[in-house]
């Protein structure tokens, strides 16, 4: 390979390492898809961090008494939530490994390709790990709530992310 391609290839995985590392504390973020509304999907009004099954089933628990949750549905979804954080925790370390490791191959004088492809697909595989995950606990927290609970969820988190799109100046 000549220099100037050896070049512009590194330069373009430093940058998707550089991009990696810095998304690497939100992997499980919640990604965009036609659920729109749904309080355990994953769709656009689930940005903002609403979407993330430990907040999702957080805001649940905060509203307890709005929601009017037994106690047997309170302490199933601290459970789920334990449960998901005691899950995602190692594996988000794992990824922030990976992705170190991928940015010092980087910083070689001459990189290994193969290597640093290897080392991107494990990071794959734990990203997809983590969203799994996330969709495990939201339907695990599905079945915890009543259908009335979920549509008072729904209607609480929506107007979480307007009063938040509010405060940062956009529009609704």
């Amino acid at each position: 390979m000549n220099p100037m391609k050896s070049f512009i290839l590194g330069s373009a995985v430093i940058a998707l390492s550089a991009i990696t590392l810095m998304s690497a504390p939100v992997a499980a973020a919640p990604e965009e898809s036609g659920h729109e509304g749904q309080p355990f999907a994953h769709g656009r009004r689930m940005h903002g961090g609403f979407g993330d099954s430990a907040r999702i089933i957080s805001i649940a628990l905060k509203h307890k008494s709005d929601l009017n949750l037994s106690s047997d549905q309170i302490s199933n979804l601290e459970t789920i939530r334990t449960n998901y954080h005691n899950q995602i925790a190692p594996l988000r370390a794992q990824l922030r490994s990976v992705d170190n490791e991928i940015a010092d191959l980087m910083q070689q004088p001459l990189t290994d390709l193969e290597l640093v492809k290897s080392k991107i697909q494990g990071s794959e595989k734990l990203r997809s790990e983590l969203r799994y995950l996330r969709l495990e606990a939201l339907e695990h927290g599905k079945t915890v709530l009543s259908q009335q609970q979920r549509d008072q969820l729904k209607a609480l988190v929506g107007s979480k992310h307007e009063q938040s799109r509010g405060r940062h100046g956009q529009p609704s």
